[in-house]
């Protein structure tokens, strides 16, 4: 489109044959240009600071950084990220979490018939957007990330290099082991990094309670609390399991188990 200003773009992946791959079909596209690669999260953080791109191949998996983080990190200080095309190495369903807010995404290895569909609603994006019209992806992501919101019913969690979807209402309870936490759901069990307090802040609050500094256990689950030594308690989950709570905890959780039915 002669005359008008080229598409700016980043390539955020921390696999350099992805980076490459995606620079090469760029290539054919004369309205486009890449500014930067970048092979981590914080770096691409900078680098949208300083090169304000139109458009990040942003790659959802990464060290340090995951995609969405980037995401997080920007609205954190309140700048505005550009359109994000994500990339993934995972299943398309592993992507629904993502899909509201990013303009498309590219599962690997992808074809270049793909990678004009994804450019092609870039294109269309920003033509929008330069004419003064509001892209409502962005504007979701930003309401999101700066207000804290996260699904209620369910826990996006990363494990062993897989995204695992895993409803709130079938978790048992949860406990925290260093910069680690399980979750017990059923028969199941999933180990990821993260705090027990970074796990509060993803549940509902009616739902899960702290009854120790480590252990978070859904509301729903428990069957019966039993009196032990110096004021503490046990308490005893449906499926059997039994956890200690300290009775600094005491207190509240029996009055939230008295308000319910």
């Amino acid at each position: 489109m002669p005359g008008e200003a080229k598409i700016r773009a980043i390539i955020v992946d921390d696999e350099a044959p992805a980076r490459s791959r995606i620079r090469q079909l760029v290539k054919h596209e004369a309205d486009f240009e890449i500014v930067a690669d970048c092979s981590n999260g914080r770096q691409a953080v900078e680098v949208i600071r300083r090169e304000k791109p139109d458009l990040a191949f942003l790659d959802v998996q990464m060290p340090g950084l995951t995609g969405m983080e980037v995401c997080e990190t920007l609205a954190a200080a309140d700048l505005i990220p550009p359109l994000v095309i994500f990339v993934t190495a995972y299943d398309a369903y592993a992507l629904k979490a993502f899909e509201v807010h990013a303009l498309d995404y590219l599962l690997k290895p992808f074809d270049r018939e793909r990678f004009k569909k994804a450019i092609g609603r870039a294109r269309e994006q920003l033509v929008r957007v330069r004419a003064g019209g509001a892209d409502p992806r962005l504007a979701a992501l930003l309401e999101d990330l700066r207000a804290g919101v996260k699904r209620a019913d369910r826990l996006v969690l990363k494990e062993n290099g897989r995204v695992i979807f895993v409803s709130t209402e079938t978790i048992d309870w949860i406990e925290a082991d260093g910069n680690y936490v399980r979750l017990h759901a059923g028969a199941e069990s999933h180990y990821v990094r993260d705090t027990l307090a970074g796990m509060e802040t993803q549940l509902p609050r009616e739902n899960f309670m702290r009854i120790s500094r480590s252990l978070l256990v859904n509301l729903d689950r428990v069957k019966e609390l039993q009196p032990h030594f110096y004021g503490d308690y046990v308490v005893i989950l449906r499926d059997g399991s039994k956890l200690n709570m300290t009775r600094n905890y005491r207190d509240r959780l029996e009055a939230i188990l008295a308000r319910r039915p």
